[in-house]
């Protein structure tokens, strides 16, 4: 099955859909085979086929007598009549397929006592790895779609989704561009928790990080009942990217948190940002939607995650303008009262840091005990 495997990620680089066959003799790799009807324009060229067909011309005989073919998906009505015909002695497939599977999960034709032949059938063999597969495949597809229906500024750049393809976060991702503020840039952001709660947190990543940094921390959140929102500045991370430095301000990314957070029908947050002098800059501008500010030191990312959404130097005109703005005169000009909470008041040690799970979960025990929204 893990040959199979190969042979789905070959389709899926290729743009078809990823499933992947291979047939075997006493052990012996006879053929594999793999997705291609796109390609060849050929409705038959399914993984199995593909594989029967090689297998029969290697053994010089369409009888596949005595023959196993392992395929990633379970097989569909034409697929499993070709079997059938091959007289294959056994199929086994990994993922299930509710619509179209023959195997069982609609039909059930190699038991079928009606026909001639019957073929031995075992599913769920590394049922996860091949349907973690597919679901990528189509949440990329997905992902395209609506890429191609919105359209990208001229003097924006979007980060393409396969540089996202090897990290988590998906399956909370939400976009929105008709926002005044963004002048029809896309802005993501991620919404965790109890659903369509007034109050909650607001996560704001650093000048040199995206959203994904907050991940535990959100989930640590979310499982205590709390709503957390989680945007990637225009800029960073799934964001648009305007291509000029001179074109980002902190006070036009604020305004278009100001404005998502009233889209979703929040009144008050806590907000979450990593360093005191960028809370101060963040916290000055949010008002009065900021109820309180919780400083906490920067979330650790992996190189190949914190480089993920910056395929190039020009994708990073945001981190270097913002940077700036941090360390010169926009942070300068923030008041000074604006009050802050940092980790020590929270009864953690000056030295606390969080990269994992357990360390996210403590900080938001004592954070939600600390503001009690």
């Amino acid at each position: 099955m893990r040959l199979a495997l190969q042979g789905a990620r070959v389709a899926a680089a290729q743009g078809e859909v990823p499933v992947g066959a291979v047939v075997v003799r006493d052990d012996e790799w006879l053929a594999t085979g793999w997705n291609a009807p796109v390609a060849g324009h050929d409705p038959t060229a399914h993984a199995e086929i593909r594989a029967l067909r090689d297998a029969a011309r290697v053994l010089g005989n369409y009888r596949l007598d005595g023959c196993t073919l392992y395929v990633t998906l379970e097989p569909c009505l034409m697929c499993a009549g070709a079997m059938l015909h091959a007289r294959l002695a056994r199929v086994v497939f990994g993922a299930v397929d509710p619509k179209t599977g023959a195997g069982g999960s609609v039909l059930d034709v190699f038991g079928d006592k009606r026909l001639n032949h019957q073929t031995q059938v075992c599913g769920g063999v590394l049922a996860h790895d091949c349907s973690v597969l597919l679901q990528e495949f189509f949440a990329d597809r997905r992902s395209e779609r609506r890429a191609r229906a919105e359209p990208l500024r001229e003097d924006a750049l979007r980060t393409p989704e396969a540089c996202f393809a090897a990290l988590d976060g998906a399956e909370h991702a939400r976009y929105v561009r008709d926002l005044p503020a963004l002048d029809g840039l896309r802005l993501h952001y991620e919404d965790w928790g109890s659903p369509g709660a007034p109050t909650g947190w607001l996560l704001v990543h650093g000048p040199r990080g995206w959203s994904l940094e907050w991940r535990h921390l959100a989930a640590a959140l979310a499982e205590l009942g709390q709503r957390v929102i989680v945007p990637d500045l225009i800029g960073f991370g799934r964001s648009d990217k305007l291509k000029k430095e001179a074109a980002y301000s902190l006070q036009g990314q604020a305004g278009a948190l100001a404005q998502l957070l009233r889209r979703l029908g929040m009144e008050r947050v806590v907000l979450v940002v990593p360093g005191s002098e960028w809370a101060r800059a963040w916290a000055t501008r949010l008002q009065p939607l900021c109820v309180g500010t919780q400083v906490v030191p920067e979330p650790v990312l992996t190189p190949q995650a914190a480089d993920a959404p910056y395929p190039d130097a020009g994708h990073r005109a945001g981190q270097r303008a913002l940077a700036r703005r941090q360390a010169h005169e926009e942070t300068e000009r923030a008041v000074e009262a604006a009050s802050l909470t940092t980790v020590q008041a929270l009864g953690l040690p000056t030295a606390f840091t969080f990269d994992g799970p357990e360390d996210a979960r403590l900080l938001a025990r004592r954070a939600v005990e600390y503001f009690a929204l």
